[in-house]
């Protein structure tokens, strides 16, 4: 008999790296997917949004490594049952330097990461600098790094461009991950890479006992225009689960939420959002009744669906009501600065914070503008007001960007504390 194929993911895996350099044709190849679904992605080409798919990897009994792991339940070589080993989501970040918060806040999501690397450009690129650098502060180790489009140079220029990626990465948290050539267009070494996957990328441990915990990293109407309101369904949300687990019937509680119409004084107020969960869906589009961590999900609300449309509560938490962690609108960091910009072809210092200077801070998948109120030097403590309140997470990494040549650029990352600036 078959084994029973899970409907959810266990583990999620990143597709980081420079702009065109293969992460949406890999995960095609891979899981028959296209990632790009969103209109302006189709029409420009490029991975705008958090583009997501399932995958199952499989391992032949009868064929030996690395010919015997496929994506297939049939072995491609001898047409043997292969045994399933486990199902995975691939989040798929955009490349282009404009949209670096869209991929830090991607990060959020990662289990590992595979870092594609063009064979048929110098390395690195900026945003191959850059895409690393966010792995490194959001505390994503397990990377692995994808030569691709070694069909489209010669043996020479890939084995130059083998030792360009090993220069790159010393000194670096991907100093020891495996560099693993392949061609996405044609498929070529995906049986190597997915062991690899398995060798380097593990399911972590998941917490079931604490309270279920959601990172939003989408949100969407999914009404039809003209649909009658007696038809009408609730917005839809989707993410991925921390900690805990969700089960359809959950009352559940999202922050900050939405913005309240009324100002007080100056201090913008956030109200959260109450809600019933009404279904939940995996990558897969398979019904379930329970989620836990690990994949990619979608939950099924009672919300109002003017409230999810066109992503409109990316950066929300969500769970059991009054178990979320409190919302803030100040944060005290310890900064840890780069060197150097990343995202850039110039190499910039990284100059110290100051006060008064406005940065980009990504915690989780929220993202927002912190104006520096204090800085103490003697403490090396920096004290933000946030533009929006988040909910932080204890021990959470908060990365920094600063506004380099008319773009948000990484320039270090901040550990929280509750000690006074």
């Amino acid at each position: 008999m078959p084994p029973r194929v899970p409907k959810q993911s266990v583990v999620n895996i990143g597709l980081v790296g420079h702009v065109d350099h293969g992460k949406t044709t890999l995960a095609k190849a891979l899981s028959g997917e296209w990632t790009d679904r969103h209109s302006q992605e189709i029409e420009r080409g490029i991975s705008i949004k958090l583009g997501y798919a399932d995958l199952i990897f499989y391992k032949c009994q009868a064929c030996p490594p690395p010919e015997c792991y496929t994506i297939e339940p049939k072995c491609p070589k001898c047409g043997g049952e292969a045994e399933l080993l486990r199902r995975i989501s691939l989040v798929d970040v955009p490349g282009h330097e404009v949209l670096m918060a869209t991929m830090v806040s991607g990060t959020a999501l990662m289990d590992g990461a595979l870092l594609l690397i063009a064979a048929d450009e110098r390395c690195p690129q900026p945003q191959t600098r850059e895409h690393l650098a966010a792995l490194e502060i959001t505390g994503v180790d397990k990377i692995i790094i994808v030569q691709n489009k070694v069909e489209l140079v010669s043996e020479k220029q890939v084995l130059k461009n083998y030792e360009e990626i090993q220069k790159f990465i010393a000194g670096t948290v991907a100093e020891k991950a495996p560099i693993i050539p392949i061609s996405a267009m044609f498929g070529t070494n995906l049986d190597i890479l997915i062991q690899t996957i398995e060798e380097t990328i593990p399911t972590p441990r998941r917490d079931l006992k604490k309270p279920g915990l959601m990172y939003i990293a989408r949100s969407f109407d999914i009404n039809y225009p003209g649909t009658t309101p007696e038809k009408l369904r609730g917005g839809v949300v989707g993410g991925t689960i921390i900690q805990g687990k969700l089960k359809v019937g959950d009352e559940l509680e999202l922050r900050p939420g939405i913005r309240a119409k009324q100002d007080r004084g100056k201090q913008i107020v956030y109200n959260s959002l109450l809600t019933k969960v009404l279904s939940i869906q995996s990558g897969t589009g398979a019904k379930l009744k329970t989620a836990d961590p690990g994949g990619l999900i979608g939950v099924g609300t009672s919300l109002d669906s003017a409230f999810t449309r066109a992503d409109a509560l990316i950066g929300n938490m969500a769970g059991a009501s009054g178990e979320l962690p409190p919302l803030v609108d100040k944060i005290t960091l310890k900064p840890f600065l780069l060197k150097q910009v990343v995202g850039l072809v110039e190499q910039i210092a990284v100059s110290q914070i100051k006060a008064k200077e406005e940065l980009m801070l990504v915690m989780g998948t929220s993202v927002t503008v912190g104006v520096v109120q204090k800085v103490n030097k003697k403490k090396r403590l920096v004290t933000f007001k946030l533009h929006k309140p988040v909910c932080i997470l204890p021990g959470q990494r908060v990365a920094i960007s600063r506004l380099v040549e008319k773009r948000w650029r990484l320039i270090g990352w901040g550990a929280i504390t509750e000690e006074g600036g």
